[in-house]
């Protein structure tokens, strides 16, 4: 028999008509605006499925611009999250595709900071609030933010992983759950670590600094 949490019946703490239109659109937001350590400039905002058909009237455009912006989905000024973007001076487009995904609640956000750099994700919203993020810059992966969640950037090498673990351990960091994705041998790659407590800016910078074919660390 499938058991239900209290949280899966009576809903997240949320502004607007949808757990899975607004609360967890407004979740893959964040994790966009995370991605790029909250220095949000621009972004284009592909809808998809069910997002795409009834999006607008579900406030899923909204709500993804106001996670852009660092928003969580309880937050007052999600409704005004497009004017508050003008205000702000960022380019926030969006696209209803009609493209279809494994997931009907599904969005490609690609979002982009002041000095240029780029991560585009792609994620779904699962009912609830809950998300999973499908893709990273193209490459297949699959976590969810249930737990604090670093990403590492890195290039495919052996001994990146032994670092990082070695970075964690030292820092007194419990890891939950771990995943490595890459896009080919020897060629791109992306460290996911769920961890019981979060990771410390102090240790994220020290795994950044630990190994040569490290690009990049995430704290979702």
């Amino acid at each position: 028999m499938q058991s239900f949490s209290v949280f899966d019946i009576v809903g997240p703490r949320m502004v607007g008509p949808s757990s899975s239109h607004t609360a967890g659109a407004a979740r893959l937001g964040m994790v966009a605006n995370k991605l790029v350590k909250g220095d949000v400039s621009c972004a284009h905002i592909t809808l998809y499925g069910s997002f795409a058909k009834t999006g607008r009237g579900h406030g899923t455009d909204k709500a993804i611009i106001a996670g852009l912006l660092g928003m969580k989905p309880d937050d007052p000024r999600l409704r005004f999250s497009q004017k508050l973007a003008q205000e702000a001076h960022k380019s926030f487009e969006i696209e209803f595709s009609d493209e279809e995904k494994e997931h009907p609640n599904a969005a490609k956000i690609a979002v982009q900071r002041s000095d240029g750099k780029k991560h585009t994700l792609i994620g779904s919203s699962i009912g609830g609030g809950n998300i999973i993020i499908n893709e990273i810059n193209g490459m297949p992966v699959e976590f969810n933010c249930q737990y604090p969640t670093t990403l590492v950037f890195h290039c495919d090498e052996p001994g990146v992983t032994a670092k990082v673990t070695g970075v964690l351990a030292k820092h007194g960091v419990n890891i939950a759950f771990m995943k490595l994705f890459r896009s080919a041998k020897r060629m791109d790659a992306c460290m996911i670590l769920e961890t019981d407590t979060a990771v410390s800016p102090e240790a994220r910078e020290e795994i950044l600094n630990c190994h040569a074919r490290i690009t990049e660390v995430c704290a979702l």
